[in-house]
């Protein structure tokens, strides 16, 4: 898709009934219901001129979340560079109405000091992808995953510090159990930098965050919550109920394996998918409601390979408003 060279958003992106916004626990932050994930289809591999389509669409339609992590692409890192590109190209003069969050913790780069999270690597790692970003600070930077052989103060710490020297504005963490993201919480209140947010893999085939206690924890503690993977990595879509189709990620065994879609998973999937027709919708755009529905539930992080596909995952904000479970 050839897009023009010069990008204005759509002066009504803020006054479109598509896109609503949410409080972010007890925060001054309003998240849009819907946020815009880079974890597929934004890195070297990818066109770039699709991303900038999305991108575009994303922001005219009222999504200002864009979420990284410091190896997202592939290639690792490509992702960021992506952004980079984006922020020199188009979203620069728009900088201050962007939420630009990104992560470390999972594995970047080689030896010792390339993951988990040592005070280590998480400086270096904010410091590379800022560059990377060409950005001079993120809003949000995530503890990507709790490293159990590490002092939990020596990350945490790591962390208020990047805030203290203006690299990031707010912290998250993604994917820590409960226990630890109890300690978390307490440490950083009384260190005068709060969290802002919890991300976590939530979604009608996945309940752990409710199921563990940590959505709740996070409600009552004024803590965001974020849901990634809300589809399933698209097993909560129309893709697999007739079977596993030629050219899905499940035929490549890429993310998803052949051998997780059972003949109980199937009936599960057909089932919720009757619900979703009987309710005038999608089954994916009933997967998304039914977790903007959630007590505690801030947004929900989408990912998308096409404008389109971003267009049918928006259509269900403003249904959410007026269909109950």
């Amino acid at each position: 898709m050839e897009l023009k060279q010069t990008y204005l958003a759509a002066e009504n992106r803020y006054e479109r009934a598509a896109m609503m916004y949410a409080r972010c626990g007890r925060s001054g932050v309003l998240l849009p219901k819907i946020s815009l994930g880079f974890w597929h289809n934004f890195g070297s591999v990818d066109p770039y001129e699709r991303a900038r389509a999305i991108t575009h669409y994303a922001f005219d339609n009222g999504i200002t979340h864009f979420d990284l992590a410091n190896n997202y692409g592939p290639v690792y890192g490509s992702a960021e560079e992506t952004m980079g590109k984006l922020i020199d190209d188009d979203f620069r003069r728009y900088r201050d109405e962007l939420f630009i969050s990104t992560k470390a913790g999972y594995d970047m780069w080689p030896g010792p000091y390339g993951e988990w999270g040592s005070r280590k690597y998480l400086m270096a790692s904010i410091d590379q992808s800022l560059r990377r970003m060409h950005l001079d600070y993120v809003d949000l930077f995530y503890s990507h995953r709790f490293d159990p052989e590490t002092p939990i103060e020596e990350t945490l710490q790591a962390m208020v510090d990047i805030v203290r020297a203006g690299k990031a504005l707010y912290l998250g963490i993604s994917n820590w159990p409960l226990e630890p993201l109890q300690k978390a919480e307490k440490y950083l209140r009384e260190r005068d930098v709060p969290l802002l947010i919890y991300q976590g893999k939530f979604n009608l085939l996945n309940r752990e965050p409710a199921d563990s206690g940590i959505i709740d924890f996070c409600h009552e503690s004024g803590i965001g919550f974020i849901a990634f993977s809300p589809l399933a990595q698209g097993l909560l879509t129309n893709r697999y109920l007739n079977g596993i189709p030629e050219g899905s990620r499940m035929s490549k065994a890429k993310f998803l394996r052949p051998e997780m879609l059972t003949p109980q998973l199937l009936t599960q999937l057909q089932q919720l998918n009757a619900i979703a027709t009987k309710r005038g919708q999608t089954l994916a755009q009933m997967a998304l409601q039914w977790i903007l529905k959630q007590q505690g539930v801030t947004s929900v992080l989408v990912g998308a390979s096409s404008v389109e596909q971003l267009q049918n995952n928006l259509q269900c904000i403003a249904e959410a408003e007026k269909m109950d479970f």
